[in-house]
């Protein structure tokens, strides 16, 4: 399986606090049989400098290495909606096109589709992260289905299905899925125990709704697909 959205780096946002605490990040991952994990610190406030994460990430996968453990780490980053595109395309998924971007945690923002047309007009691909946790999309999930044409994915959070987050939550992130509004699980985790690296309980929870094949798709073969750099095609609303 592969993880596309984990504030693993130590020391950067509210994910790890150390070192010590992203080995066991990637311990936890490793076990669940996760063997790629997109690194993707909080790209807002601070515009952390491309050099600096990517040397980051190189180091971290040397004492990965050093520790056997075996999952890759990727660069890429979790991107604020409103910061502007030229500004943000160097944080892009493993240097490709694609780019996770979060809207306000209260609501998808009414000029969203001028947002994305504008991310895309920069030859970006935009996956919206976690709206199932936003309370506009919440009330409303049908509000997101406009959104989600011309090469506009989403992902929602493997804690959501668990029900870690509060059934209302969990209720939308089935929503979304039976609909197929979903195009990836990732585990958004900020630490080795709350909100840990762990795909698997989601994936087979996801299986219950979509069948197998499906939920296959949502944490191996369309994540495959991004770090690559190639297309996914939009399931059908």
């Amino acid at each position: 399986m592969i993880d596309l959205h984990c504030h693993i780096l130590p020391g950067i946002d509210d994910g790890a606090k150390s070192a010590k605490e992203s080995v066991r990040m990637a311990r936890v991952a490793a076990k669940d049989g996760i063997t790629h994990i997109v690194a993707t610190p909080h790209i807002r406030d601070t515009l952390h400098p491309v050099n600096f994460l990517k040397q980051y990430v190189t180091k971290f996968n040397e004492a990965l290495q050093k520790w056997q453990i075996p999952v890759e780490i990727l660069y890429g980053a979790d991107v604020y909606a409103m910061l502007p595109p030229k500004e943000v395309r160097r944080y892009a998924i493993n240097n490709t096109q694609y780019i996770l971007i979060e809207f306000p945690y209260t609501h998808i923002s009414a000029n969203a589709s001028d947002i994305l047309f504008n991310f895309k007009m920069h030859d970006l691909v935009p996956i919206i992260t976690h709206p199932e946790r936003i309370p506009s999309v919440i009330r409303d999930p049908e509000t997101l289905f406009p959104l989600l044409s011309g090469d506009v994915y989403v992902q929602i959070t493997a804690d959501s299905l668990t029900g870690n987050f509060g059934e209302q939550i969990q209720e939308c992130a089935f929503y979304l899925l039976q609909k197929g509004a979903v195009h990836f699980i990732a585990s958004d985790a900020h630490s080795a125990i709350v909100r840990g690296p762990v795909l698997s309980e989601a994936a087979k929870i996801a299986t219950k709704i979509v069948g197998k094949e499906k939920a296959r798709m949502l944490v191996e073969d369309n994540p495959l697909a991004v770090i690559s750099g190639k297309h996914i095609h939009l399931a059908p609303l």
